[in-house]
């Protein structure tokens, strides 16, 4: 999946008129929270406010404006209930906007700025693991890093993640902002082990995760707390196996596909 930042210029591009919806009010359950937005052509739409009725409405109307060339902005103000086919039962009002140049050049950087907010997620091991869990993790609002010792592993990576080749990787873990999810899935136990022990001296992390058995989270257990200086509180924080055990699948994209809804509760209920 290409980065948004890619997909928005080639969508400016493709489409010269423009509006732009945004959620003004959010009361009650609904679709979206208040500063969602999506952009919409005559043909084409990009983002969304959460689908449904309300977003039908608000595409309508933007491409009514769009053909009337309006240059005045509207305001929907729409309750969620039976008469309009939805039932979350909240009320949110949108505004409606043609985009001018102003607009236009000014789009990308909100996009960008929105981007500088999203969770840092260093995946340590570019496997088969870990490629699936991030092409899983690239879809979401997230800042995904490959980090690995192996060059030949960092290829075919998912557009929008970045790779990192380094000798020693757990520095990596230092140089991460606070909040952060670590999920260690390398090639060699010994590595992973030195990864994880870094990550657990991050009391600021939102998640370390790391690939195995039970069988494994006992060596390191033991290893941790003989070896490595740890405590019994760091390695509680530490999520092995990775993904929980309910699914006994163990192809990599169902491993990816359980972790990546692990590691998303945790970096989204870390910012809420």
């Amino acid at each position: 999946m290409a980065r948004p930042m890619t997909t928005l210029a080639t969508f400016l591009a493709a489409h010269p008129h423009l509006a732009i919806v945004e959620v003004r009010s959010a009361i009650g359950s609904t679709p979206r929270e208040v500063g969602a937005w999506m952009l919409v052509s005559p043909t084409a739409i990009f983002g969304t406010i959460g689908g449904g009725q309300l977003e039908f409405r608000a595409i309508d109307r933007a491409r009514e404006m769009i053909a009337a060339g309006s240059p005045k902005a509207d305001l929907l103000d729409i309750p969620l209930g039976p008469e309009i086919g939805q039932c979350c039962g909240g009320r949110t009002s949108v505004d409606i906007a043609l985009v001018d140049a102003e607009l236009r050049a000014a789009i990308p950087k909100r996009l960008e700025s929105e981007e500088a907010t999203y969770p840092h997620v260093l995946l340590f091991g570019g496997g088969h693991v870990g490629h699936a869990l991030a092409a899983a993790l690239a879809l979401m609002p997230f800042r995904v890093t490959i980090v690995e010792t192996r060059a030949e592993a960092l290829g075919g990576m998912p557009d929008g993640v970045t790779t990192r080749l380094t000798p020693v990787p757990e520095e990596s873990v230092r140089d991460t902002p606070a909040h952060s999810a670590f999920v260690v899935l390398t090639h060699d136990h010994a590595l992973d082990f030195l990864i994880v022990a870094e990550a657990l001296k991050r009391d600021d992390a939102a998640y370390v995760g790391m690939i195995g058995s039970k069988t494994k989270r006992a060596t390191f257990k033991s290893w941790y707390l003989k070896e490595a200086g740890g405590s019994e509180t760091d390695l509680a924080r530490l999520v092995c196996p990775i993904g929980g055990s309910a699914v006994k699948d163990k192809r990599p994209a169902v491993i990816a596909a359980m972790a990546a809804a692990e590691i998303s509760a945790a970096l989204f209920s870390s910012v809420s």
